[in-house]
């Protein structure tokens, strides 16, 4: 594939972003024109009202989800290229779920004590959700491997089963709750932006350092779809690179939950659609990854609040509506 092709699908892309965050900035229950949006960016004759819409509940709200959507399409497509199975996500290994189960904990266990939405809580969450993150992969590794390998295809049974198991510990702790954070954690589990605020948007920027470290060992990733013994022969080191490419993806997804809740399915789809439109090599795959769930998070975040207002639907529930048929078309191709 050519590079012009390459950005001019990165370009394309970032216009589409930008038309979705436009879409969200001008229109909701309270509309503003462009020009009113523009003047309130660049403080142009402010208005309090406009002010108040634009930087307290419809920026954070657009920039988290931008975000947001860029860290779990990285995430899958890192996740899919070490596994070498394109079902893999995520959401479906159990990695959501297990995130999702410590971050419950951290509010139910810290309920009274802390400010869950002030900064030490805030800050908290993301390592709560690396912890119970890695206790998913850990089950994975243990119950999915067959003879020293992981298997694919156990994979997969393996993800979902952890992923339901976590799902019922995670209603259980959050029954035990009081009646506000009980219900601050149902909106959270449906995977929302509604809460989301500055505070949330800093939380996720030291977890994009890690893309770098992504980017540089993106090579590597390209390795992975050899066999293993192709692998060892060119000098990789498997094992290694494994454990650092899914911590590096742990890190991203804890983050994302711990800030937005389980969005599923962008893992799956964005390094698909991206595999369509840039190739095979990741050095492509995984900016066009993040930039596809981007999009897919700010239009299903835009839908969410505005076709249903007053009232809102999350955008983990409006992506699961898209994502559902979409997985169910990838399982029948894989079978065929």
């Amino acid at each position: 594939m050519s590079s012009r092709k390459f950005w001019a699908v990165i370009v394309t892309g970032i216009l589409l972003a930008i038309a979705a965050a436009y879409l969200s900035l001008t229109n909701g229950t309270f509309d503003m024109s462009v020009l009113e949006v523009i003047k309130t960016l660049f403080r142009i004759d402010p208005q309090q009202d406009h002010t108040l819409v634009v930087f307290e509940f419809r920026l954070p709200r657009i920039v988290l989800g931008a975000l947001v959507g860029f860290a779990l399409g990285i995430a899958g497509a890192i996740i899919q290229g070490v596994t070498r199975n394109g079902l893999a996500d995520p959401g479906i290994l159990g990695i959501n779920a297990g995130a999702g189960l410590a971050v419950v904990l951290f509010m139910f266990l810290f309920q009274g004590v802390m400010n869950l939405t002030g900064w030490l809580g805030v800050m908290l969450m993301p390592l709560f959700g690396i912890v119970g993150g890695l206790l998913a992969t850990s089950l994975i590794y243990i119950f999915a491997r067959e003879k020293g390998r992981l298997d694919p295809q156990r994979l997969i049974l393996v993800g979902i089963a952890i992923a339901s198991g976590f799902g019922a510990l995670t209603m259980y702790i959050s029954l035990k709750m009081n009646p506000k954070d009980y219900e601050m954690a149902v909106v959270w589990l449906a995977g929302s932006l509604h809460s989301a605020n500055w505070k949330f948007v800093v939380t996720m920027l030291p977890w994009l350092l890690l893309l770098p470290v992504i980017c540089l060992r993106s090579r590597k990733l390209d390795l992975f779809q050899l066999s293993e013994d192709s692998q060892t022969s060119v000098g990789l080191n498997v094992e290694r690179e494994k454990s650092i490419f899914l911590l590096c993806s742990i890190g991203l997804v804890s983050a994302s939950v711990a800030v937005s809740g389980s969005i599923a399915f962008i893992g799956l789809i964005a390094p698909h659609l991206a595999r369509q439109l840039v190739g095979l090599r990741h050095i492509r795959i995984i900016p066009v990854s993040g930039l596809v769930g981007m999009i897919m998070v700010l239009i299903g975040d835009f839908i969410g609040k505005t076709i249903f207002a007053p009232a809102e639907l999350s955008v983990g529930i409006v992506v699961s509506i898209i994502g559902v048929p979409y997985f169910v078309y990838l399982l029948l191709r894989t079978r065929g």
